[in-house]
C-alpha cells in the first residue's frame, strides 16, 4: 500500500504552535533545533515561569501529550493513512522529551489509532481504519457532552483538592496514618482487574481523613462518575505508573502535615486524569 503524504498542513502547525519550543519553528530542522537548544547560553537562566519551562516541567506531560495526539487524530488534522512528523522533530514541536512522545505513540498504537511501518518510507502513521470507539456510540457511557464532562471533572476537583488539604491539616491518629499508607500500598500492588476499585479506596481514605463525614458521600459519587468514563478506556501503563507516583507524593504530604503540598499534588493528579479524558472524549 502506498503511504499517504505527511500531514504538514496549516492546522497541524496551529495545534502545535502553543507548545513549540522557541527557535524550533516548522522551518527549523530537528538537528538544528536540538543544536540551538544545547548551544544557547541563555537557556539555563530562563525564569521558572517562562512558557517553555512550564511546558517541559509539566507534571502531566504524558497525559497532555496523549490528549494532543488524540485531538489531532479525532479532529482529522492528521487523516487516516497520513504520516506523523519524524519523532525528533515532533518531540521538539510538542515541547516534550522523546521518551514521553514514544510512550504516548506506543499507547495509541496499542489502542489501534496508529501503526508503525518500517523501511525506506516507514514511520508512524494514523491507522487507515480507526477504532470503533474513536467516535462514541450513542447511548454508551462515553456518549457524554463537553458540559457533562466539565461538570464531572470540575466537581471532583473541588471536592478532592479540599479533602486533601483538610486531611493534611488534621492531627491524624496512628490508625489513620496506617490506614492511609496501607491503602496506598494496596493501590500500588493492584492488578488490572482491581485497579479502579483500589484506586477509589485510596481516594476515599483521604476523604475520610478530612474529618468531615458528610463529604465522603458526594466525593464518592463524583469519583464514580469519573470512573464510569475511565472504564471506557484501556488501562494505560505509563499513566498508571505516573498515578502511583502521585499517590505516594500525596500520602507523604498528608502524613507530613503539609496542606499546601497535599492540595497541589492532588490538583496535578486530577489534572492528569482530566487531560486523559478530554483527549478521548472531548
Amino acid at each position: 500500500m502506498t503511504a499517504q503524504p505527511s500531514a504538514e498542513n496549516g492546522l497541524l502547525h496551529l495545534l502545535l504552535a502553543d507548545s513549540a519550543t522557541p527557535g524550533a519553528t516548522a522551518s527549523t530542522t530537528p538537528d538544528a533545533a536540538e543544536h540551538q537548544e544545547e548551544a544557547s547560553p541563555v537557556r539555563s537562566v530562563e525564569p521558572d515561569d517562562h512558557p517553555r519551562r512550564r511546558h517541559v516541567r509539566s507534571p502531566n506531560a504524558f497525559e497532555e501529550t496523549l490528549q494532543r495526539l488524540l485531538q489531532m487524530v479525532r479532529l482529522g488534522v492528521v487523516a487516516p493513512g497520513e504520516q506523523l512528523p519524524p519523532e525528533r522533530e515532533f518531540a521538539i514541536r510538542l515541547g516534550v522529551s522523546r521518551d514521553t512522545l514514544r510512550d504516548a505513540l506506543a499507547t495509541l498504537a496499542e489502542a489501534g489509532y496508529l501503526v508503525s511501518r518500517r523501511g525506506r518510507y516507514g514511520g508512524t502513521f494514523v491507522a487507515d481504519q480507526l477504532p470503533p470507539d474513536a467516535a462514541p456510540a450513542p447511548g454508551s457511557p462515553s456518549d457524554v457532552s463537553a458540559e457533562q464532562l466539565s461538570d464531572a471533572l470540575g466537581l471532583r476537583m473541588i471536592l478532592e483538592t479540599g479533602a486533601a488539604r483538610e486531611a493534611a491539616s488534621r492531627s491524624l491518629s496512628a490508625a489513620e496514618r496506617d490506614g492511609l499508607w496501607r491503602a496506598l500500598e494496596e493501590s500500588r500492588a493492584a492488578t488490572a482487574e482491581n485497579y479502579r476499585r483500589l484506586d477509589s479506596r485510596f481516594h476515599l481514605q483521604i476523604a475520610e481523613l478530612a474529618g468531615i463525614p458528610s463529604l465522603v458521600a458526594p466525593l464518592a459519587d463524583a469519583k464514580m462518575r469519573v470512573n464510569n468514563l475511565l472504564d471506557c478506556l484501556p488501562l494505560i501503563g505509563p499513566n498508571i505508573s505516573h498515578s502511583n507516583e502521585q499517590h505516594e507524593q500525596l500520602a507523604v504530604a498528608i502524613l507530613a502535615g503539609n496542606p499546601a503540598a497535599a492540595e497541589a499534588v492532588m490538583r496535578e493528579h486530577l489534572e492528569g486524569t482530566s487531560a486523559l479524558l478530554r483527549g478521548f472524549f472531548a
